[in-house]
């Protein structure tokens, strides 16, 4: 991996630079290589519309790498060379271009900013060694921000951060940068203009953010803060410098140039070999390119990556390139010859492969047009598969179905068009559903056995769920002693290699550690095949035997509405059992977060509009996966059932006689070789024993009625928890006859208690609208409804169901509608607040005065009208009064007070 050391020719040179550049260069261990120029692989990212195509054409133009500044709405910039970019005005594969400015090479690499194509842009933070991250002035941190940020942090790529669109009218940056901090880390520090010198200002706010640095600007002052000191911070994600300006009005741009060579560190590379894929691409010609970067020692053309002859190295730079006969360590290239890559895999001494922790969340049918195979069309996505490490494709031979896997609607418009620019195929999709994943939420043992006639092999494998996020994880805990070294590698191998189905929905296993317990191999019958079957079995086995849990994808949210709107906003999320934290107020804005399942919050942005007037925006990322808020009734629609699919079965198979039959998962343990190796604690076989007993129950082997007598329960204590002491035996059956008889006493107890005292359910409020008495009486309503009376009562709704979301009562709104003929009485729900629309001949009035005759000694009922006569009538009936504009006073005081005593409950 590559090491941050200072950098020679950027004036930063000296013997506290040598220290830092050789303590870094210490952790590597053994021989480095010194770079004479600083080169520096720089990422640029941001949410869309940020502006980093035109940041990355003003850095070209700027640095005299381009002769004429492209703008995206001429549809002329130097990266955005697919016709979909150009048409769609945004950035959708990740490209690159070399600029050199002085003594320093930087490798620029554009990324997407769409938060459908976040894998691509993920892909590439492995490959760099610095990141400019765009926040724009005008739309300040938003979601996706916040995703890439997380990002960034787990990948451990040192940040500047350049706030864009300043020329904007109303930009202000102290606003701004406050958000920036507050949002993403108190480190960003505004070094605009520290080219002339730091301010002094400056100087505290970098020493702020290192212990040591503050004790020395203690000491000496703003001198001891210098450019090779704020390097050192950069580099170790210490301290984020922010810049302002405006990619398009080429303003701040210089600066950033400057801050890329003064506060930036060249970096140390080991004399080994070693690469890491970032990105499968094809040339218009069709070569197939892999595009890696050389993270230690070099690679020559005609040379071997993993047995496979690179033909050709390519530094590409835009859509040209320059082909070279080597490249050297820190340098991206692309090569050819290689089939075999993939994204993510490492070559040399960097093992495995790093995938992109994001990951598609929708999935489609594919339909291919008539005249086009199936297969044709699978192997033309497969393709597209290698390239795009956001798109899956999965076939389905039940069906004979394509499912592919995207992350949004945007991806999926894209994947339509390249499908037929590249192949000339129509493809259409089918309806999207959400991607479920299953897990479990317990330990339990699955085994599994294979032994048809001259085959052996039974594995032992313990399920364990691990937190959200984690994905699979395999171990072993077999003694070499009882299962050869081989052949636990071998099952390492098969549990690895399969995408394992659970047996709510079938859908795929995540969150879950499974290790190697014990198992059994024959030294004549055994051979590699058997161990794959008995591995898959015991997986699914175990699964069966476990409690299961369905989760499905969450969305991060992030709303920014007026403040009447709030109530309304938490009671939609509620409804889409979403969580959400206290909302926070900033003026006539309230801006609320939180997480939601996708399928529920997906299409929101388009409802928020509405009712806020498009007032309100929303911001939605990846928040990964939680427990399914409706998971019967996806299991119910899926209608899998794992017993019949015979592709991923259950059961084991054992010989006898010299023939082999098939023997359920259910029975599994009653036939096993092996004796199982899993006792967290003493109760475990009793455990066991009760697993096997529902398990027999669910197949029907347990006498009607579904209960066992007392000798087999006996049976069981005596063989798990008194299996060594007669007298324990007998002290349990005695012990057991005392529960049984606490529990007779305790029934009789309960049946005594029947008729004792219980505190009366508390009252209900209810607040019941004079409708059009509120819309003539308030002026806003009143306005509006001069011009458009449709408009007015939506309006009223809308506050309505706010103050009834942050007030918790009862809210009934009343409409007349007694000059309608034929109209007959109707009701409607809108975000909890029940609408009433009168029938032919009866006005609201008539409505309200029989609904306080009924409810007003039952309910605490308040009217709000300003019908002098109405107020008697319900005031007879003991029901509260309230006129329409003390009623409209309210609703403001009580929103403003109940989200003031919501913030504090959660001291915030």
């Amino acid at each position: 991996m590559p090491v941050p050391a200072a950098g020679r020719k950027n004036g930063l040179a000296g013997t506290a630079g040598e220290q830092f550049e050789r303590k870094r260069a210490e952790q590597m261990g053994g021989t480095v290589e010194m770079q004479t120029e600083k080169r520096l692989n720089l990422g640029i990212l941001a949410h869309v519309d940020a502006g980093k195509t035109t940041l990355s054409e003003a850095l070209l133009y700027k640095a005299g790498n381009l002769r004429h500044f492209g703008r995206v709405d001429s549809r002329d910039t130097f990266l955005d060379t697919d016709s979909q970019e150009r048409e769609r005005g945004i950035t959708i594969f990740s490209k690159q271009a070399v600029l050199q400015y002085g003594d320093l090479q930087v490798t620029l690499l554009d990324t997407p900013g769409h938060v459908d194509f976040s894998a691509e842009a993920e892909s590439v933070l492995q490959v760099l060694d610095y990141c400019i991250l765009i926040v724009s002035a005008a739309d300040g941190v938003k979601g996706h921000t916040m995703t890439i940020w997380s990002l960034l942090k787990e990948y451990r790529v040192p940040t500047m951060i350049f706030v864009n669109k300043m020329d904007q009218p109303g930009m202000e940056r102290e606003k701004t940068l406050a958000e920036i901090r507050r949002r993403l880390d108190v480190n960003c520090v505004d070094l605009s203009g520290a080219s002339a010198g730091l301010t002094e200002a400056q100087a505290e706010d970098v020493a702020a953010c290192d212990e040591e640095l503050m004790e020395m600007y203690l000491e000496r002052g703003a001198a001891a803060v210098s450019a090779e000191k704020i390097a050192e911070l950069v580099a170790g994600r210490r301290l984020f410098p922010c810049f302002f300006g405006s990619a398009l009005k080429l303003e701040g741009i210089e600066e950033l140039l400057w801050a890329l060579r003064a506060y930036t560190v060249a970096q140390v590379y080991g004399t080994e070999f070693a690469a890491r894929v970032f990105k499968i691409t094809r040339d218009k010609q069709g070569n197939r390119l892999t595009h890696l970067k050389i993270m230690g020692g070099s690679l020559k053309s005609r040379e071997l990556l993993n047995d496979e002859k690179v033909n050709q190295i390519r530094i590409y730079s835009g859509e040209r390139y320059e082909s070279v006969q080597e490249a050297t360590a820190g340098q991206i290239c692309a090569v050819t010859g290689p089939e075999k890559s993939r994204m993510g895999m490492g070559y040399g001494i960097l093992e495995g492969t790093n995938l992109p922790i994001l990951e598609p969340v929708l999935c489609y049918k594919v339909t291919a047009p008539e005249g086009v195979d199936a297969d044709t069309l699978l192997k033309n996505l497969c393709i597209l598969e290698e390239e795009d490490p956001q798109f899956f494709v999965t076939f389905e031979e039940t069906h004979r179905e394509i499912l592919v896997r995207v992350m949004g609607e945007v991806q999926r418009e894209v994947l339509e068009r390249t499908v037929q620019d590249r192949f000339g195929i129509r493809i259409t999709f089918g309806t999207g559903s959400v991607v479920y994943k299953e897990t479990i939420a317990a330990p339990v043992e699955g085994v599994g056995h294979f032994e048809p006639l001259r085959h052996y092999a039974e594995v032992h494998l313990l399920l364990e769920p691990l937190e959200r996020g984690n994905g699979l994880q395999f171990g072993t805990v077999c003694s070499e002693d009882i299962l050869d070294k081989n052949w636990q590698r071998l099952i390492l191998t098969h549990l690895r290699e399969k995408m394992h189905r659970g047996v709510l929905i079938g859908a795929a296993v995540t969150d879950m550690k499974i290790t190697i317990l014990t198992g059994r191999a024959h030294q004549k019958h055994t051979e590699g095949g058997d161990f794959r079957q008995a591995t898959y079995r015991a997986v699914r086995q175990g699964l069966m035997c476990a409690e299961n849990i369905l989760l499905e994808p969450y969305y991060h949210f992030r709303m920014e509405l007026p403040v009447e709107n709030v109530g309304r906003a938490m009671t939609d999320v509620e409804g889409m059992s979403g969580r959400m934290n206290p909302p926070e107020v900033f003026g006539e804005t309230a801006v609320l977060t939180g997480q939601a399942p996708v399928v529920c919050i997906q299409n929101y942005s388009r409802e928020m509009a509405a009712y806020t007037r498009g007032k309100g925006t929303l911001s939605l990322s990846l928040a990964g996966y939680g427990i399914c808020h409706n998971a019967e009734e996806v299991i119910a629609e899926k209608g899998y059932l794992p017993e019949a699919d015979l592709r991923n079965p259950p059961d084991s198979v054992f010989c006898a006689h010299g023939a082999g039959f098939t023997v359920p998962w259910n029975e599994v343990y009653d036939y096993m070789h092996v004796e199982s190796a899993y006792h967290p604690y003493p109760e475990e076989n009793a455990r066991k024993e009760a697993q096997v007993f529902r398990a027999r129950s669910m197949a029907g082997s347990v006498p009607e009625g579904g209960s066992i007598g007392t000798e087999e329960v006996d049976a069981i204590l005596n063989r798990t928890f008194y299996s060594n002491s007669d007298t324990n035996v007998k002290a349990a059956a005695q012990k057991r006859k005392g529960v049984g008889e606490q529990e007779e006493r305790n029934i009789s107890v309960a049946e005594e208690s029947t008729y004792q005292y219980r505190p009366k359910a508390p009252v209900r409020s209810c607040l019941v609208v004079d409708g059009y008495n509120m819309i003539f009486a308030w002026e806003e309503l009143k306005g509006l409804a001069a011009e458009n009376l449709d408009s007015a009562r939506d309006k009223l709704i809308d506050i309505l169901s706010g103050y009834r979301g942050v007030s918790g009562s009862e809210v009934i709104l009343v409409f007349d509608a007694y000059r309608v003929k034929g109209r007959k009485s109707t009701e409607a729900a809108h975000a909890g607040l029940r609408i009433v629309y009168t029938g032919e001949g009866e006005t609201a009035d008539q409505y309200i005065e029989r609904f306080a005759n009924q409810n007003g000694r039952k309910y605490h009922v308040t009217v709000a009208t300003s019908d002098r006569l109405e107020q008697m009538t319900v005031w007879a009936n003991n029901c509260r009064r309230i006129s329409a504009r003390e009623l409209e006073q309210k609703i403001k005081e009580d929103t403003r007070r109940l989200l003031q005593e919501y913030r504090e409950k959660r001291n915030i």
